[in-house]
């Protein structure tokens, strides 16, 4: 699948905004800290990735009813779905000059995830986080996300990288007082 830029300047997909705010000093303090722990660009997105991955839990899996969008607030109240997962890694690549877009799948319901760019080429990662069944991992060497779409059941890979969250998505963040609600509410296309 060929991927997509939604806008053609590439320092869109390292600005800071409203969700990816890396400016925040939460985000700066984190990216700071595994900053220290890398040797170069592609160990940092590396340790940036499996932070976000292993150290943020999916908020369905720990049962987490609160929501969170933004990026630092996903790393101070420590939890997320998808979504603001993928958040807090775009802002933490991003703090690090690491070009990073948002994109989506279609599975039952919308998946966010990102993409790094590096050599000239985007890279999709998913920081969903792992459990039984779902093993994601960082790599530039093919993709390895946690789901695979099955064209069979109408899922599919959305190829448009986003500088920034979709409206969609970010609408129904924004919008859920609590996860249940949240779960009403998801997108089911983009």
């Amino acid at each position: 699948m060929e991927l997509i830029q939604n806008t053609p300047d590439l320092s869109a997909y390292l600005a800071a905004d409203e969700v990816i705010n890396h400016g925040h000093p939460l985000v700066r303090d984190m990216a700071a800290r595994l900053a220290k722990e890398a040797e170069d660009s592609y160990a940092y997105a590396r340790l940036a990735f499996e932070f976000v991955r292993d150290t943020i839990p999916h908020s369905a899996d720990s049962g987490d009813l609160r929501v969170t969008w933004r990026a630092s607030d996903v790393l101070e109240q420590g939890t997320g779905i998808c979504y603001a997962k993928a958040h807090a890694l775009a802002a933490l690549l991003r703090a690090e000059d690491i070009p990073t877009a948002l994109c989506y799948q279609k599975l039952d319901v919308v998946h966010g995830l990102v993409a790094v760019r590096f050599n000239g080429a985007w890279h999709r990662q998913d920081p969903r986080g792992n459990k039984p069944g779902v093993n994601a991992q960082f790599s530039l060497d093919g993709e390895r996300l946690a789901f695979m779409p099955d064209p069979e059941s109408n899922e599919l890979d959305y190829p448009v990288l986003y500088a920034e969250p979709h409206p969609a998505v970010l609408g129904a963040l924004r919008a859920a007082p609590d996860r249940p609600y949240l779960w009403k509410t998801l997108p089911t296309a983009l």
